[in-house]
Order: structure tokens, then C-alpha cells, then sequence
């Protein structure tokens, strides 16, 4: 089997394939064998099939896929061993079909380059990188949700904005009255939490009160109409819930308010597990790192999108095969046409560009995607997982099996990898070029992405 290639333009050429009988017969003739010792052809015993009955009754169909696989095969295999940089994948010039009495045929595939990219990344090229200040305001702000984060209920005498309220839920007559016919909603027991309220008219009507006071309220309104939500509060089923409209009326026996915790060594150890720290000073300066930690994602993704835009404009006025590539988007896409693919290929070309162009920068800077970056990575997951639900003190080999767990999921660790690259590549770029480094508050952060 003999492979060439012509270059047809600058970034296209032709991979020509001549193939010969031996360079196929032993494996067309080993596959029919097994076709005629596997299969039922009627008229014949299972293993009797003559070779030339089986030539004459699947010669075509075994020819063409042992022709199809071993030619792609040599081509792939070329491009790899000539280390050709193409794009896509080899197209057929032209599909046709094989003529059984051919010995030699000849094949040819159009291939597309991938363009020459010449990149320097210097201390030449500069860029700001905009950190967000931690403001008081922030930090007194992140204190008063740890504080009720770690606190206690307790009992209440007035109903706050977070309190739980607690006392018997009757349904109300159309006149104001307590309905004490048999059907009627009758809670003991019912606990409310205005806070979760979607209507907050509602909400407002528990505000202020005291143990011993009724509030008139529509259960209904509190919540949508959500059939789930009211057959909870009401204690009733959910086809039932679905018809209820009216007001009802709760005398409060109970109020259970949040009692925010305490400044102290114990409150520190609990917010950072581990603390050995025990003023109020150092607690707030800990605290700043945390939001400081919190806040550093944002200032990277800005920096990565402004990256990406300064990169292209400096580095992306290369050429792209364009007439393979849309060739390539039609006979991979279905509802792709010669006809509108033009449309399609305008808005893949810059993101085509960015592909390569990010290849050769984390090829020029030596960045690779290890497994130890994949399961470190994997960790932060788990541990943001976890501390949604105030588990902030998880042991390192709890987040590595969950971490690995997170892994298993092949859709899910592409992703992960595809983050983790981006990550490090932005950070070999940031220790390439100049930063200059500036520090805004967030409302001035906010304007910075929103603008760009």
C-alpha cells in the first residue's frame, strides 16, 4: 500500500492511498471464512459454505469494509507518522462505488492544515489584573451570616424578620369566623417561617407580634399556591392542599428566633477549625483572607477573558483552511449544507482560532493537565459541596473519596480538565507577561465585566 501527499494550497492538500490485492485479500478471504462458519445460509450446512460461494454472496459487501478500514487506517497512520498538523478529519474526495472485478484501486483523501502560529509571550506585553478590596463592610457583613450560621434557636417574645412561629392554624369562614364545620382545617400544632414567605405582604402581617397574639393570614399566597408546600403546613394531602384558597387565622403559641453566636475562642475554632487565634482582631483578619479567597475566582475570569481578547488581537490574524473546514462542518452536521454553512463556519472561525491559539501557547509554556491536578481540583468541589451545608472541617481523605467519586463521571471530569487547563494556562501567561496590578472595590469590578 503505497501513501503521498500533495499539497493542493497552503493549508489543504490530498493524501492519495494506491492499494493492491495483497495489500487486502487475507483479510477479505479471513472474514468471509468466518461470515461462512458463523452464519445460516440457507441451503447450505452451517460451515460448508464453499469460499467461492461466499466471495459471490458477500464478496462486495466484505471487499468495501475491508477496503474502507485499512485505507483510513493508512491514513490516519501517515498523518501520524509524518506528523502532519491537520484539522478535523480526512475527507473522501470522492464516494463511489467498488467494482468487484478491480484488483488495484486508488483512494484520495482532502486533509486541512493547521496554520503556522507564532506567539511570544514577554514581559513586552502587559496587562492589569484588578483585585477586589475586602471592605469592612464585606467582612461585618460575612460575620453577621456566620454568627447566625453557628447560632442558636431560641425562645422569642416578638416575631423578627427570621423567626419560626409556632400555635394552631384555623380556616377561616368567608366572614372573618372560625369554620368549625366537620371539613374544616383544623392545625394544632403548625409552625410557619415567614422568612421563606414568596409573598412578603404576608410575611409582614407576622411582624411584631407577640405570644398570645392571631394573625390573619392566606396560607395560599404565602407560598404560590404550591400544593406540596401548603399540604406540609397544613397537614393535609396534597389534592386537598390544591383547593385551598381562603384565609385562615393562627394564634401564636411560640417564637422561635435566631440567637446569633457569640465572639469567643469557640466561635473562632468553629468559623476555622483548627484557629489558635483568640482576639477579636485576629478573627476579622482571618475572616478578610476567607472573602479575599472567595473574591479571587472573579479577578482570574476577568483576567482570562481579557487575555483571551489582547491574544487574538495580537496573535490571531492567522489563516484557516476555510473551504476544507466547511466541507468538514457539512459532513459532520446534519442540516449542514454547501448552502448555509457559510453562516455557521462565520460563527465557529474565531473560536476555531482561539482553539489553536491557546494549543500552541500551552505547548510554547509546557502546560500539562496532570492527575494530581485533576484530583485536587476534584477536592475544591467537594469541599465547596460539603461547606454549602456548614460542613467546613471535612478530613482530607473524606474529600479524596469524594473527590474520586466526582471524577468517575467521564462527562464531568472533561469538564474538570478543560477547567483545570484553562486555569493553568492563564496562570503560565500571567507569569510570561508584565501585570499591573490594581485593586478596585466591587461595585468598581462589577463595571469593569459588565463594560467589557
Amino acid at each position: 500500500m503505497q501513501v503521498t501527499l500533495e499539497k493542493t494550497g497552503d493549508l489543504e492538500g490530498r493524501i492519495k492511498v494506491e492499494v493492491t490485492q495483497n495489500d487486502y485479500l487475507d483479510k477479505v478471504n479471513k472474514e468471509l471464512k468466518e461470515i461462512g462458519r458463523t452464519r445460516v445460509i440457507p441451503g447450505f450446512r452451517k460451515g460448508h459454505v464453499s469460499i467461492d460461494q461466499l466471495r459471490r454472496r458477500f464478496g462486495k459487501e466484505v471487499k468495501s469494509h475491508v477496503l474502507n478500514e485499512e485505507v483510513y487506517r493508512a491514513v490516519i497512520e501517515f498523518i501520524r507518522n509524518e506528523k502532519l498538523e491537520v484539522l478535523g478529519e480526512p475527507l473522501p474526495v470522492e464516494v463511489k462505488e467498488i467494482n468487484l472485478d478491480d484488483n488495484d484501486y486508488t483512494f484520495e483523501y482532502e486533509i486541512g492544515f493547521a496554520p503556522e502560529i507564532n506567539v511570544t509571550l514577554d514581559k513586552e506585553v502587559s496587562m492589569p489584573f484588578y483585585t477586589i478590596e475586602v471592605s469592612d463592610q464585606m467582612a461585618n457583613d460575612q460575620d453577621t451570616a456566620l454568627r447566625e450560621r453557628f447560632g442558636a434557636q431560641v425562645p422569642g417574645e416578638e416575631v423578627d424578620a427570621k423567626a419560626l412561629v409556632k400555635g394552631a392554624i384555623m380556616e377561616l369562614n368567608a366572614d372573618g369566623t372560625v369554620k368549625t364545620e366537620e371539613d374544616a382545617i383544623q392545625v394544632v400544632d403548625g409552625i410557619v417561617a415567614p422568612m421563606y414567605f414568596t409573598d412578603k405582604d404576608q410575611a409582614a402581617l407576622f411582624l411584631g407580634k407577640k405570644v398570645g397574639d392571631k394573625v390573619v393570614f392566606n396560607p395560599s399566597a404565602t407560598c404560590n399556591g404550591n400544593a406540596a408546600e401548603l399540604a406540609s403546613m397544613l397537614h393535609i394531602e396534597k389534592e386537598k392542599a390544591a383547593d385551598v384558597k381562603g384565609d385562615f387565622e393562627m394564634a401564636i403559641s411560640e417564637i422561635i428566633v435566631l440567637k446569633p453566636a457569640e465572639h469567643g475562642e469557640e466561635f473562632y475554632k468553629e468559623v476555622f477549625p483548627g484557629a489558635t487565634f483568640t482576639t477579636e482582631e485576629e478573627y476579622f483578619a482571618e475572616l478578610r483572607k476567607m472573602i479575599a479567597t472567595q473574591l479571587a475566582p472573579n479577578s482570574d475570569h476577568l483576567f482570562s477573558r481579557d487575555a483571551q481578547k489582547l491574544l487574538m488581537e495580537k496573535f490571531g490574524n492567522f489563516e484557516l483552511p476555510a473551504a476544507f473546514l466547511k466541507k468538514w462542518l457539512v459532513a459532520r452536521n446534519e442540516g449542514l449544507t454547501p448552502e448555509n454553512v457559510d453562516e455557521e463556519y462565520a460563527k465557529m472561525e474565531q473560536s476555531i482560532k482561539w482553539e489553536l491559539l491557546r494549543g500552541k501557547i500551552a505547548e510554547n509554556l509546557d502546560v500539562k493537565v496532570t492527575d494530581e491536578d485533576m484530583l485536587g481540583f476534584a477536592k475544591s468541589i467537594a469541599f465547596q459541596q460539603f461547606a454549602q451545608y456548614g460542613m467546613t472541617n471535612m478530613d482530607d481523605e473524606t474529600l479524596t473519596n469524594y473527590a474520586k467519586r466526582i471524577l468517575e463521571d467521564r462527562n464531568y471530569a472533561g469538564r474538570i480538565r478543560e477547567d483545570v487547563a484553562n486555569g493553568k494556562l492563564f496562570n503560565a501567561i500571567k507569569g510570561q507577561i508584565s501585570l499591573e496590578a490594581k485593586t478596585v472595590s466591587l461595585d468598581e469590578f462589577k463595571n469593569l465585566a459588565q463594560a467589557k
